[in-house]
Protein backbone atom coordinates (compact mmCIF):
# COMPACT_ATOMS: atom_id res chain seq x y z
CA UNK A 1 0.00 0.00 0.00
CA UNK A 2 2.98 2.29 -0.17
CA UNK A 3 1.58 3.94 -3.31
CA UNK A 4 -0.88 5.92 -1.15
CA UNK A 5 -3.87 4.64 -3.15
CA UNK A 6 -6.25 2.52 -1.13
CA UNK A 7 -8.59 -0.25 -2.15
CA UNK A 8 -12.09 -0.34 -0.64
CA UNK A 9 -11.27 -3.43 1.40
CA UNK A 10 -8.39 -1.58 3.03
CA UNK A 11 -10.86 1.03 4.35
CA UNK A 12 -13.47 -1.47 5.55
CA UNK A 13 -12.51 -1.53 9.24
CA UNK A 14 -12.24 2.25 9.47
CA UNK A 15 -15.60 2.62 7.72
CA UNK A 16 -17.24 0.30 10.25
CA UNK A 17 -15.62 2.14 13.15
CA UNK A 18 -16.91 5.51 11.96
CA UNK A 19 -20.35 4.00 11.38
CA UNK A 20 -20.48 3.06 15.07
CA UNK A 21 -18.35 5.51 17.04
CA UNK A 22 -20.67 8.55 16.90
CA UNK A 23 -23.58 6.80 18.58
CA UNK A 24 -21.81 4.06 20.53
CA UNK A 25 -19.27 6.42 22.10
CA UNK A 26 -20.57 9.95 21.56
CA UNK A 27 -24.28 9.45 22.20
CA UNK A 28 -23.86 6.87 24.96
CA UNK A 29 -21.59 9.14 26.99
CA UNK A 30 -23.83 12.15 26.28
CA UNK A 31 -26.93 10.29 27.50
CA UNK A 32 -25.22 9.35 30.76
CA UNK A 33 -24.04 12.95 31.23
CA UNK A 34 -27.55 14.37 30.73
CA UNK A 35 -29.07 11.67 32.94
CA UNK A 36 -26.60 12.27 35.79
CA UNK A 37 -27.20 16.03 35.54
CA UNK A 38 -30.98 15.46 35.67
CA UNK A 39 -31.49 17.12 32.28
CA UNK A 40 -34.44 15.27 30.78
CA UNK A 41 -35.12 17.50 27.77
CA UNK A 42 -31.91 18.88 26.28
CA UNK A 43 -32.37 20.59 22.94
CA UNK A 44 -31.23 18.68 19.85
CA UNK A 45 -28.39 21.18 19.52
CA UNK A 46 -27.28 20.62 23.13
CA UNK A 47 -27.42 16.87 22.60
CA UNK A 48 -25.42 17.06 19.37
CA UNK A 49 -22.81 19.30 21.02
CA UNK A 50 -22.40 16.92 23.95
CA UNK A 51 -22.22 13.91 21.59
CA UNK A 52 -19.50 15.65 19.60
CA UNK A 53 -17.68 16.66 22.79
CA UNK A 54 -17.40 13.03 23.88
CA UNK A 55 -16.57 11.73 20.41
CA UNK A 56 -13.70 14.20 20.04
CA UNK A 57 -12.16 12.83 23.24
CA UNK A 58 -11.06 9.75 21.32
CA UNK A 59 -9.27 11.78 18.64
CA UNK A 60 -5.83 10.53 19.70
CA UNK A 61 -6.84 7.16 18.25
CA UNK A 62 -7.56 8.83 14.90
CA UNK A 63 -3.98 10.08 14.63
CA UNK A 64 -2.25 7.09 16.21
CA UNK A 65 -0.80 5.51 13.06
CA UNK A 66 2.85 6.22 12.28
CA UNK A 67 3.64 9.21 10.09
CA UNK A 68 5.00 6.91 7.39
CA UNK A 69 4.22 6.61 3.69
CA UNK A 70 2.61 3.18 4.23
CA UNK A 71 -0.08 4.82 6.40
CA UNK A 72 -0.60 7.97 4.34
CA UNK A 73 -3.68 6.73 2.45
CA UNK A 74 -5.49 5.37 5.49
CA UNK A 75 -4.67 8.48 7.52
CA UNK A 76 -6.15 10.73 4.82
CA UNK A 77 -9.27 8.57 4.79
CA UNK A 78 -9.54 8.70 8.60
CA UNK A 79 -9.27 12.51 8.52
CA UNK A 80 -11.94 12.69 5.83
CA UNK A 81 -14.36 10.38 7.67
CA UNK A 82 -13.78 12.10 11.01
CA UNK A 83 -14.63 15.50 9.55
CA UNK A 84 -17.62 14.05 7.70
CA UNK A 85 -19.00 12.43 10.86
CA UNK A 86 -18.50 15.61 12.90
CA UNK A 87 -20.40 17.56 10.24
CA UNK A 88 -23.23 15.00 10.18
CA UNK A 89 -23.62 15.15 13.96
CA UNK A 90 -23.72 18.95 13.97
CA UNK A 91 -26.22 19.14 11.09
CA UNK A 92 -28.50 16.38 12.38
CA UNK A 93 -27.70 14.08 9.45
CA UNK A 94 -26.43 11.22 11.63
CA UNK A 95 -29.59 9.11 11.88
CA UNK A 96 -28.32 6.96 14.74
CA UNK A 97 -27.43 9.97 16.90
CA UNK A 98 -30.84 11.49 16.18
CA UNK A 99 -32.55 8.19 17.12
CA UNK A 100 -30.66 8.15 20.40
CA UNK A 101 -31.76 11.71 21.12
CA UNK A 102 -35.41 10.82 20.43
CA UNK A 103 -35.19 7.77 22.65
CA UNK A 104 -33.59 9.73 25.48
CA UNK A 105 -36.16 12.54 25.52
CA UNK A 106 -39.01 10.04 25.17
CA UNK A 107 -37.87 7.51 27.78
CA UNK A 108 -35.00 9.08 29.74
Amino acid sequence: MSSGIMRNDERFEIERAFDLLPHVVGSSWAVIWFRMKGIKNPTREEYREKTLEYLTMIEPVFTSYPKEQDFEGIQKYIDFRKNEEYRKIQSGENKEVEKRYDRYVDYG
